[in-house]
């Protein structure tokens, strides 16, 4: 948070200094929250090419922008706090030491507070449109595609993005086989579709987005207290541990934010996915 206070001090004193020299009132400048996202994680965050309504440009890649779910809530949260959001496209495996060393405010991308990641960092509460649930998609002509339990997928092989949990939810499927991890979703997702991997593991927003944009996947839920076991509250922000008025600044944006608002969001963003894949 002090980078964040002290940027919004600098603005400040910028303001009255114009007004003093011009000797006429304008509007103050907006402290600015710089955010990370990796924009390869739909529907949560990807990358356009063209500008619209919906998306931001990415001030660290000229000529692109990021949209996705992530990017509208935090919109929502720059607007709340008062501050001009700024973007940039990090890379998953260097959003957290990127936030470390101070070229971002926060984090906004899809990711969970994990045990691990809480030891380098402090997360919002959760903001998802529901309860995070991990699914498994696969091939529709696989002889995996009518698995309908953890244990019919003793021999598959599985793969998902690396420093992800979920390429450790894989071990939890009895007698699965895990691949080598990969670095983005999108080669965690041409493992399947291209037959390197019979089956993926994904949370249910992203895998429903891809079983309706792929017509050869299929996404296989689980019943409830039968599926995977996940140690996390869900989707967060995350800042630095020591940004408590930042994190305090988001959790209060996003108590205003009603699930049932969230939940508008996101299918608004799916069907906005749905039409840019089609």
């Amino acid at each position: 948070m002090k980078k964040f206070v002290a940027v919004a001090a600098v603005l400040v004193c910028a303001f009255a200094a114009a007004y003093f020299i011009s000797g006429e009132k304008e509007a103050p400048l907006r402290p600015v929250l710089r955010v990370g996202m990796e924009c390869d994680y739909a529907p949560n965050n990807w990358e356009e090419h063209r500008p619209s309504q919906f998306n931001a440009p990415l001030s660290n890649a000229e000529g692109s922008y990021a949209d996705g779910y992530d990017l509208q809530i935090a919109r929502l949260v720059a607007d709340g706090m008062n501050a001009t959001l700024e973007v940039k496209k990090i890379a998953w495996d260097d959003l957290i030491p990127a936030l470390v060393r101070g070229e971002i405010d926060a984090i906004f991308s899809g990711m969970l507070d994990t045990e691990g990641r809480r030891m380098q960092a402090a997360f919002s509460d959760p903001y998802e449109a529901r309860h995070t649930e991990y699914c498994v998609v696969v091939n529709t002509a696989s002889p995996y595609a009518s698995a309908d339990k953890f244990t019919d997928f003793a021999g598959a092989k599985f793969t998902a993005q690396k420093g992800t949990n979920l390429y450790a939810a894989i071990a939890q499927l009895p007698g699965a086989v895990a691949l080598p991890a990969v670095d983005t979703v999108p080669e965690m997702l041409g493992q399947v579709t291209g037959g390197k991997a019979d089956a993926i593991v994904i949370n249910l927003d992203t895998g429903q987005s891809y079983e309706a944009t792929y017509p050869n996947l299929k996404l296989i839920r689980f019943p409830e207290n039968e599926g995977f076991v996940i140690g996390f509250s869900g989707i967060c922000a995350a800042v630095r541990k020591d940004d408590t008025e930042l994190l305090h600044s988001i959790n209060r944006v996003l108590g205003g934010i009603t699930r049932s608002e969230r939940q508008r969001i996101m299918d608004s963003t799916v069907s906005r996915l749905l039409k840019t894949t089609s």
